[in-house]
């Protein structure tokens, strides 16, 4: 049963103002509004929630803009309930959109409770959420400069990425260093090769004879600089995502016993989705909104395109990636469901179905407080072993062969 407010408001949020529309239900059932238009800066905002609490205002709601509805939320949350709203739930008709009218409309939908409240989760999970989705962000930044620096090794024919796996390794960064110092003789940078790299010197001289220009050096040195920087960075956030995955050190650790899922996996998962999962009644509810479930486009009752929503890309992009890590764990349920889905539709579509499967176990995991149990490689046949069993029979017989089965002892 949706809430009743006596007060509530309706807010169209842009960079440099907010557009405010106040409705009041007084005891005859009568509406009455109030249109009000404030700046962006905290003083202002101040003056919006002083304005809202003498107006004895309960809710109010308003829509995901981009970054600029946070400092608004920020500043409400604590005094009222803040309703945050999917743009495309509430899109107002082409030529009848104004500030104005784009308010009043989540007000009236607000005060008649036809809004659906976008998931915020709590201030330490949203702190969370930041530090890794910006290690994430500086992890990815970090491994174009690495491709860029092999483009620079190819200009200059140098192969050092066909005989090193990792360029910037210790021996690559040892090589690509004399490089940048001024270097040349392939004889005395394949010398550097340390461990295992050792026994691949011939190949390296070879590797390393090429055409170095200075402005190869000068690119390798502003490649190197930066990756230095991002490491320190990355370095940083580590230490501080730790401390804040602290308080739930128990929840990451159970969450590791699924196949494919790592430390970085089961935190990812913590800080987009948090540890309650009260806000999806069920795990259908969670994998739509994580995107990683068919959606739905039907029309005059024929079935259209089924791919994917966008969902939260954070979420998919890692988990799609466990996906891959799991299909490669020997004897486990989650490699048998890839084998199966890839014989039918391919192995990209297998990845995001075992990514769902992946996801609909941390959701169950960190809802009920279980350990996970693998249902085992010969899940699938085990639960259609009669039909398993005729088909093989059948193709053997079209094959010219006499059949007979007996039961293993």
């Amino acid at each position: 049963m949706r809430k009743m407010y006596a007060a509530c408001a309706g807010i169209d949020v842009h960079k440099k103002n907010v557009v405010v529309c106040l409705l009041k239900v007084d005891s005859k059932g009568q509406i009455s509004r109030e249109v009000r238009s404030f700046g962006t800066s905290t003083g202002a905002l101040l003056e919006l929630l002083d304005w809202l609490v003498l107006s004895s205002c309960e809710s109010v709601a308003m829509e995901s803009t981009g970054v600029y509805w946070k400092p608004v939320f920020n500043l409400l949350d604590s005094s009222m309930e803040v309703v945050l709203v999917n743009a495309q739930h509430v899109k107002a008709l082409p030529g009848r959109k104004t500030d104005v009218k784009d308010c009043e409309w989540l007000a009236e939908l607000h005060l008649h409770g036809l809004i659906q409240a976008s998931f915020i989760p709590p201030r330490e999970i949203r702190e969370l959420r930041d530090f890794v989705r910006t290690r994430m962000t500086l992890t990815a930044e970090r491994a174009k400069h690495v491709n860029r620096i092999q483009k620079v090794l190819e200009d200059a024919n140098l192969k050092l990425s066909s005989v090193a796996t990792d360029v910037l390794g210790v021996s690559g960064r040892l090589m690509l260093n004399a490089i940048v110092a001024g270097e040349i003789d392939p004889g005395i940078l394949a010398d550097l090769a340390r461990g295992r790299m050792r026994s691949k010197r011939p190949e390296l001289r070879d590797a390393l004879t090429g055409r170095i220009r200075p402005h190869h050096r000068l690119l390798l040195q502003t490649h190197l600089n930066l990756i230095d920087g991002l490491d320190e960075a990355i370095a940083t956030l580590t230490a501080q995502i730790e401390e804040c995955m602290r308080p739930f050190a128990e929840l990451r650790e159970r969450l590791t016993t699924i196949p494919g899922v790592g430390n970085e996996v089961a935190t990812v998962f913590i800080s987009e989705m948090g540890v309650d999962m009260s806000p999806w009644p069920t795990f259908r509810h969670a994998a739509s909104w994580a995107g990683l479930c068919p959606g739905h486009h039907e029309s005059a009752g024929k079935r259209k395109s089924g791919r994917t929503r966008h969902g939260n890309r954070w979420i998919k992009q890692v988990f799609t990636q466990a996906a891959w890590s799991a299909q490669r764990a020997n004897g486990t349920y989650l490699q048998a469901h890839f084998r199966r889905i890839r014989s039918k539709r391919g192995p990209r579509k297998a990845a995001v179905a075992v990514a769902h499967s992946i996801l609909v176990r941390c959701y169950l995991l960190a809802k009920t407080g279980d350990d996970y149990k693998d249902l085992g490689s010969t899940y699938f046949d085990d639960r259609a072993k009669t039909a398993i069993t005729q088909r093989l029979v059948r193709r053997l017989k079209n094959l010219g062969y006499q059949v007979e089965l007996t039961n293993a002892a």
